[in-house]
């Protein structure tokens, strides 16, 4: 190991890739020693952004200065590459979803395990603002008891070109933006157990995978959780919806727009009722001002490149890993339980085991 830096080599030169070299530039803890891609196009391409690049995967796994192989291939190709750099004595990074099922990824485990490697997965979004705020939330319980969220990403121009659409490579929503979307719920409720999921899928431009997909997860101690991923949305919903029972709050977009509503503790002894079209309601009548406060969102910050100064933190001081191997498992497990619910069209237990 390095005393100063952490050595990465990078497999795959995609967009993932390219971003990754652009994240890696701003970690001094870490340096970049190559990249191989298996394109010789994405390969040349490297080279004239200046990277070093091997010409095979077997050179880049054989270099004695790497420490880390960071793999940012399409999702089918993450078990065996990852394997193979452990048995050749490397650490692995691997971009998510870490493989294309449970079983797969305990395999990946064993190696880990058998070869005394450090593993881990690429869930940068953890260190999203809009995701820190809503821990902020539920840290301070500014809400009170939470009993709902809602958490959703909508576009409008389907699934991306190349392998994400296509059933053999791991393509699909479910892999590709619900398993952020469920790391950040699973690290939200932390040890509370998930009761039951119910879940469908939606093919609307795409036959081959889903191209978008609700779950409806339900916790114990009363909190019900909606994951939202659509590819066909014209108009969006909010990124976040936060119910409890002192209050709500809304994440509108990426930009961080939204408010926290709560009460005051004044009580309403009179409610005026509003009136609609089909006559007068007190239900849905809005509270009196006096007992209410609009807030702005709270103050977070996030950096996606502390995922790879953890990583150095690891590998040089043996500092607690942020993405932990069974919190991985457990969102391989709560994908599939996904998969199942929308195939027999039926809630389902969940359970944390193969």
């Amino acid at each position: 190991m390095k005393e100063k830096q952490v050595i990465y080599g990078l497999i795959g030169f995609g967009g993932m890739g390219k971003w990754h070299t652009e994240i890696l530039a701003n970690v001094p803890e870490v340096k970049l020693a190559g990249i191989y891609d298996i394109s010789e196009e994405k390969r040349d391409k490297a080279a004239k952004m200046g990277f070093h690049v091997y010409e095979s995967e077997q050179e880049i796994m054989a270099d004695p200065d790497i420490d880390v192989m960071l793999i940012a291939t399409p999702n089918d190709s993450h078990k065996p590459i990852a394997i193979k750099a452990m048995l050749a004595g490397k650490n692995v990074i691997s971009e998510k979803p870490v493989t294309i099922s449970a079983t797969d990824f305990l395999e990946m485990e064993t190696a880990a395990k058998k070869t005394e490697k450090f593993l881990t997965v690429h869930q940068n979004r953890r260190w999203d603002e809009d995701f820190l705020m809503v821990c902020r939330v539920m840290k301070e319980q500014t809400l009170g008891h939470v009993f709902r969220i809602e958490s959703r990403v909508h576009g409008s121009r389907g699934i991306p070109g190349d392998w994400r659409k296509e059933k053999k490579h791991g393509g699909g929503m479910v892999l590709d933006w619900g398993v952020h979307l469920l790391d950040q719920i699973l690290c939200i409720t932390g040890e509370r157990k998930l009761m039951t999921v119910y879940a469908s899928l939606t093919n609307i431009t795409n036959q081959e995978v889903d191209d978008g997909f609700t779950a409806i997860l339900k916790f114990e101690g009363n909190m019900e959780v909606l994951v939202e991923v659509g590819t066909n949305n014209f108009v969006s919903l909010p990124r976040w919806y936060v119910l409890g029972a002192n209050g709500s709050m809304v994440i509108e977009d990426w930009d961080l727009n939204g408010k926290i509503v709560r009460t005051t503790g004044k009580a309403e002894s009179v409610v005026v009722p509003v009136r609609t079209a089909a006559g007068l309601t007190k239900t849905m009548a809005p509270r009196r001002e006096d007992t209410i406060v609009t807030e702005e969102l709270p103050e977070v910050s996030g950096d996606i490149a502390d995922f790879h100064r953890n990583v150095a933190a690891v590998l040089q001081d043996n500092a607690e890993p942020e993405v932990k191997l069974p919190q991985v498992m457990r969102v391989m497990r709560l994908m599939e339980a996904i998969f199942k619910s929308a195939e027999l069209n039926e809630v389902i237990g969940f359970t944390d085991t193969i």
